[in-house]
């Protein structure tokens, strides 16, 4: 498959885990964690009923970040790195300032699992990267750890804990 045609797939692909991590709390709060980079800006666009909006801006971000993907490139730029370890701090600082209301609103077990899932995402992309670093660099490997870096931007990544309006 050409490297423009992988990515377009891999990008659109993120609205899968985008919509799931806003749309199925219904269903269970484990799978729909209501992530910050879509819950925000769905409260944002509640007032024009386009809420449901907010799932694409994974993709377009997936998009916007490595534009390098679409010819095949085979280095993960060193932004990316830097993202991944401020995000990882912030994930902690996130969870440390919400714990409370987490445990006070969708209580421990929703609290302890959701944040024992998103260290689980953050040790998996960090081994990805600390192999990836020792192994010869590949585009497929390039766009995989975008994919899944955004999939959990999109789907875990700075879940909401607190009271729901």
């Amino acid at each position: 498959m050409k490297p423009i045609w992988a990515t377009l797939v891999c990008g659109f692909l993120l609205l899968i885990p985008a919509w799931v991590g806003l749309h199925l709390s219904n269903v269970s709060m484990f799978l729909s964690p209501l992530p910050a980079l879509t819950i925000i800006p769905a409260f944002l666009l509640d007032a024009m009923h386009l809420q449901s909006a907010a799932v694409v801006i994974p993709v377009v971000l997936f998009f916007a970040w490595n534009p390098g993907l679409f010819q095949g490139g085979n280095l993960i730029p060193k932004r990316t790195y830097v993202l991944f370890l401020i995000a990882a701090v912030l994930s902690v600082i996130w969870f440390i300032g919400g714990w409370k209301y987490g445990l006070q609103y969708q209580g421990p077990t929703y609290t302890h699992l959701i944040c024992a899932l998103n260290v689980a995402w953050l040790a998996g992309l960090g081994v990805f990267l600390f192999l990836r670093r020792k192994s010869d660099p590949s585009f497929a490997s390039n766009l995989a750890f975008h994919l899944l870096f955004f999939a959990w931007l999109g789907w875990y990544a700075f879940p909401y804990l607190g009271e729901l309006p």
